[in-house]
């Protein structure tokens, strides 16, 4: 009976290592609290229906390609390397990287790479042996197992790595040849739980905790006291995610305005409300927004 009820759980994943700390304050920003200490793998989560598991973004990948994960977070890069078909929720926008190609300047002949045979080393694989191929390149992927920027030229000629600035490449004197993707850490579901019914029901509620905490972070919420002649005008330069709350003053002096704008405009926004006559304008930070 009991192995019965857990299998009527959510089985939700939380990645291990740089993710951890962005994604359990994302998860804690929507009301869902997760206690672990540092050796605990199966933390609890202030969730009904959910138990958690701590593993690597890799790992969370193929459990959910398998089915033997409900739903988890990873990056991006990885369910392209497994080339898996997975459900993509959201995009958190966390921990963005490029997917590169790169090779000492010193064997590249006017940026491209010499007529001989090759070694290319990466911990990506399929992605490398998929670029190798594109390329027309004579070379032999291998797999390394981290500080792949380390290996040229003495033991690759090529990398395919992540970088989030380029400097560690720099650092190692290596010279970007080509850009494969882009990777952020995003939400991801297993295709098995999103058709069963009430598993999908359970998922979209959670995505729409998270979802609301994303949009909040990325929306400020301003409110302006607006005269009755110039009303139009304000509202003309509010971006909104629809239309503004507008109520009327005491005294019928004018109105309030209250919008939630995305937080990048700010800077051009506020000028432009206060020379259309907005006055006494205060700018807040939603902690979540549910569309």
């Amino acid at each position: 009976m009991e192995r019965e009820q857990r299998r009527e759980l959510i089985r939700f994943a939380i990645p291990k290592g740089r993710m951890y700390d962005a994604v359990v304050r994302l998860l804690s920003d929507a009301g869902v609290r997760v206690s672990s200490t540092s050796r605990d793998y199966r933390p609890s989560i202030g969730l009904d229906g959910y138990e958690a598991k701590i593993l690597k973004p890799r790992a969370i990948v193929e459990m959910l390609a398998r089915g033997d994960r409900d739903l988890g977070f990873a990056g991006a890069d990885w369910v392209a390397e497994h080339g898996v078909d997975l459900v993509e929720l959201l995009d958190t926008g966390f921990d963005p990287v490029r997917l590169v190609a790169a090779a000492p300047a010193s064997i590249l002949d006017n940026g491209g790479f010499p007529k001989r045979p090759l070694i290319v080393a990466s911990e990506y694989t399929s992605i490398a042996a998929r670029w190798v191929a594109e390329k027309g390149l004579d070379a032999r992927v291998v797999r390394s197992y981290g500080a792949t920027e380390v290996l040229p030229p003495e033991d690759a000629d090529c990398i395919i790595d992540n970088t989030s600035t380029g400097s560690t490449l720099t650092a190692n004197n290596l010279r970007i040849v080509d850009d494969l993707m882009g990777s952020t850490t995003r939400l991801y579901a297993s295709r098995p739980a999103m058709e069963d019914r009430a598993r999908r029901r359970e998922i979209e509620r959670f995505m729409m905790l998270v979802g609301s905490v994303l949009e909040a972070r990325a929306r400020a919420l301003i409110e302006v006291n607006v005269p009755a002649d110039r009303l139009d005008a304000v509202i003309e330069v509010l971006p909104c995610m629809r239309e503004p709350t507008v109520a009327s003053l005491r005294g019928d002096s004018g109105y309030a305005v209250k919008v939630a704008v995305p937080r990048s405009s700010l800077a051009v926004v506020i000028p432009k409300v206060k020379r259309c006559g907005g006055t006494d304008i205060i700018v807040t930070t939603p902690e979540q927004i549910v569309l």
